[in-house]
């Protein structure tokens, strides 16, 4: 308490900014990080995702029991081979610029989805053919059956497949969009967004909700709020403080040394977001020494442990499990096969490991991001590493420049990275073909770039498994096959908690975080 109320003064700088609307519904929120970039094709990042939320809207969606429910499609037919299916849109979706959504903005909006997201890559080499039959039906066609089509358009986390008009998802997949159109609930105001201190979403006024009551990301999707401003408040205790006195509405990410603060607190509703457990995940750069070399990668392994990563990030192990699993524990594809000896912090062994790759001692670049609740992870990865023989040097910088950095392939003394530690949340790991960072298609994966021919084939076999003992076993290989190949390594999962005053209501806890439906009294 005594901290918090240390930065009373930062508190009033929030609550006297003179451009917030005060005669509309206005939702102030701060939001786990600024948002600074804006595609949420082109990057995963959560805030983005977050963002593509408010001004984009998807063919399928997530309810809140995980079933996939129509969108902006009315209805679909699946022929009885499951090789063809009909789509037609709903009547009256219409983008922000007022012109109709059509099939044609659809199929392009997937074309691109699939070229950068790890299941669309998949499913798109199942795909023979998409077309247009009129303004609102189109056809896709498969060349071979998967239970993942409908699945992976209502992918719920990063990379989630948002329509656009056909102009904008016509972009490069490599480059980012310049126009932010959606049909979505909320309009992006690019007049009034100021990285680093505000941005602004209004209500679409002519957006089109399903009838059905929201259910997870499903149903109807209702702007009941003017505005939405998120601000930039990259110190935690000030925006919680700023929270308490009611200058802000909402706080994503509460650090957990608060939330006792906040349990007991008049005014504050506090909620963990059990349904979506996120997981700690390093990352190396596979393009550039020493990590090219999988000796190197393998060390990782030995040289990490979890605990030690959960306790600085979390503290509290009420809201922390160590999970030796790519896949959250808890799940049906949850399994410590090929993981048993892993991550026990045997410096012994990962400075053998680093021996026989041949690394020389060059500085590894460890990038940190001072803005999340991550910022306490990469120090210890720092000393963990350096004890394992390592030569780290760690970078600070915000989350969004990491974001922007991670995706450069140039090497880590000119600008690049070796190492980026992040974490996801447990909609953007549920198997293999989502997980982004399980991708090692090479230049067609995410930025880390791995590539490995065996992974892909298990990958693939997952995509045409149609049993949960099928796909079990097939995670069991993957992980077997990870621990040579090293993607990722999973660094134990822990559980979110967000905070909003009592006068806001209707918040919807899905798998991803949507302003819809939230209701605000004055």
């Amino acid at each position: 308490m005594h901290r918090l109320l240390k930065s009373l003064a930062v508190v009033c700088t929030i609550a006297t900014a003179p451009s917030l609307a005060q005669a509309q519904t206005t939702l102030r929120a701060v939001m786990q990080s600024d948002l600074k970039i804006l595609d949420p094709i082109w990057t995963g990042a959560t805030i983005t995702q977050h963002h593509g939320y408010l001004i984009y809207d998807t063919l399928f969606a997530l309810d809140a029991n995980g079933d996939v429910q129509p969108q902006m499609v009315e209805k679909y037919d699946e022929s009885a081979d499951k090789l063809t299916y009909v789509f037609t849109l709903r009547d009256g979706l219409l983008w922000h610029d007022g012109a109709a959504v059509t099939a044609e903005d659809c199929i392009a909006s997937i074309k691109r989805w699939s070229a950068r997201d790890p299941l669309g890559q998949k499913l798109a080499g199942f795909i023979e053919t998409m077309t247009a039959d009129s303004d609102r039906t189109f056809t896709i066609k498969l060349r071979s059956q998967t239970g993942h089509l409908l699945s992976g358009l209502a992918k719920p986390a990063a990379n989630v497949p948002f329509m656009m008009p056909k102009r904008i998802a016509e972009t490069d997949p490599t480059k980012q969009i310049t126009e932010y159109v959606g049909s979505g609930p909320f309009v992006f105001k690019s007049d009034e967004w100021k990285p680093g201190n505000k941005t602004v979403y209004v209500k679409f006024d002519k957006y089109k909700p399903r009838a059905e009551p929201p259910s997870g990301l499903a149903g109807g999707k209702i702007p009941y709020l003017d505005r939405v401003e998120w601000l930039a408040v990259t110190d935690k205790m000030s925006a919680l403080n700023a929270l308490l006195q009611g200058e802000i509405d909402y706080v994503e990410g509460v650090p957990h040394d608060y939330i006792q603060l906040l349990q007991d607190s008049p005014g504050i509703v506090l909620f963990l977001r059990k349904k979506l457990s996120n997981q700690i995940v390093l990352r190396p750069n596979h393009l550039h020494k020493p990590f090219d070399n999988p000796k190197a990668r393998q060390a990782l392994w030995y040289a990490l442990n979890q605990k030690d990563f959960l306790d600085a990030v979390v503290g509290n192990p009420n809201y922390y499990a160590v999970c030796k699993s790519y896949f959250i524990c808890g799940t049906a594809l949850a399994s410590p096969v090929g993981m048993e000896d892993l991550l026990t912090s045997d410096a012994a062994k990962a400075r053998a490991l680093l021996k026989e790759s041949g690394y020389d001692g060059a500085p590894i670049v460890l990038m940190q991001a001072t803005d999340t609740l991550m910022v306490n992870a990469p120090p210890v990865a720092k000393a963990l590493l350096e004890k394992a023989g390592f030569n780290v040097d760690m970078q600070a910088m915000d989350w969004q420049t990491q974001v922007a950095r991670r995706q450069r392939k140039v090497p880590p003394d000119a600008g690049g990275w070796s190492l980026s530690l992040s974490s996801f949340d447990s909609a953007e790991i549920m198997d293999p073909m989502v997980t982004a960072m399980m991708n090692a298609s090479c230049d067609k994966g995410l930025a880390g770039w791995p590539c490995d021919s065996g992974i892909e084939k298990l990958r693939d076999d997952f995509a045409r498994a149609t049993t949960l003992p099928e796909k079990q076993k097939i995670v069991e290989a993957i992980q077997i096959r990870e621990r040579e190949i090293v993607t990722h390594v999973p660094l134990g999962q822990w559980y979110s908690a967000g905070a909003y005053r009592k006068n806001v209501d209707g918040l919807v806890d899905g798998l991803a975080l949507g302003f819809w439906n939230i209701k605000k009294k004055n």
